[in-house]
């Protein structure tokens, strides 16, 4: 269980998260009705077989989730709707009017959705209570503010915002590979994303690139700037960061996996434990970093 990507939110420390657990429990996740396209709700973190709905190692804070979504395709729809748009029209000799045209469609809904495909889906969160953070397992901010609406409706009142940062986080970035110094720890990867700030200005995309080369100097010297880097931090965590503030392709390295394999567990739910309890520390070590160097503000102040 590590997280791939995180989408971030900051909540005040002083947050008082001491029945979480039982307030997530009068919100499951209820199979989805018949006639409903999707449920949302929460799951345990540790599968079907868990029973707690979060769980929690220190400061850190695992819950999920989960989802229930009905597939029903809109081309399917629209096919069948067309074949009795025309049986209607064969038989009356007009097309029927915007107004049926929509009561059919809706009537065509309700008919197939009880035998519509049901997609289970889950998304984890990590809430790290001694900075203050959600960190959703997603690069997508809508899916994200998606989660943190469902634990705010579940506690009643979660003041989380998105992240926020009082330097331009490009500006950073761009200094990062044009020779400013890293802050310690920190150092380059192998992949950036290079804007033109102009409207429609070009994009450069590298990938297994040396960044402070002449090639990469060339594009700074045009004055395109850094929207997305690949960093390491002491070699036990690679990410790409996003001048979104978006931390994707979160990836723990063998220096911080060796730890794992060191020891030994005797079940699954020891090993999720153990991975979630790594997980949470080095991204604890990472976002104190990057809370120094892009200056991320608070939800207290």
């Amino acid at each position: 269980m590590f997280f791939r990507n995180l989408t971030l939110f900051r909540f005040p420390t002083s947050l008082d998260l001491s029945k979480l657990d039982e307030l997530l429990a009068d919100h499951p996740l209820k199979p989805v009705g018949a006639l409903e396209l999707s449920s949302r709700g929460f799951v345990s973190p540790f599968g079907r077989e868990g029973e707690a709905f979060s769980h929690r190692i220190g400061d850190a804070v695992w819950l999920t989730v989960g989802g229930e979504d009905r597939l029903l395709p809109s081309s399917v729809v629209n096919d069948m709707l067309a074949k009795r748009l025309a049986e209607v029209e064969e038989k009356q000799g007009r097309r029927p009017g915007s107004r049926m045209r929509k009561q059919m469609k809706d009537d065509l809904v309700h008919e197939l959705l009880p035998r519509a495909f049901v997609r289970p889906s889950r998304t984890d969160a990590l809430l790290d209570l001694d900075h203050g953070v959600c960190a959703v397992d997603t690069s997508s901010r809508k899916a994200g503010e998606a989660v943190v609406s469902e634990i705010r409706h579940a506690l009643g009142s979660f003041p989380a915002l998105p992240l926020n940062a009082e330097v331009a986080p490009r500006s950073v970035l761009t200094g990062w590979i044009a020779g400013d110094p890293l802050p310690d720890g920190l150092s380059l990867g192998e992949e950036c994303e290079l804007k033109d700030p102009a409207e429609h200005g070009a994009v450069v995309k590298c990938q297994r690139q040396e960044l402070q080369s002449d090639e990469i100097s060339k594009h700074l010297e045009s004055g395109k700037q850094v929207t997305r880097l690949a960093l390491t931090l002491d070699d036990h965590v690679s990410f790409v960061l996003g001048e979104d503030l978006v931390v994707r392709k979160f990836k723990l390295l063998d220096g911080a996996v060796d730890q794992l394999e060191s020891t030994e567990r005797e079940d699954v739910r020891a090993e999720l434990d153990a991975r979630f309890a790594l997980m949470a520390a080095e991204f604890a070590r990472l976002f104190t970093v990057l809370e120094k160097a892009l200056k991320l503000s608070k939800a207290d102040a």
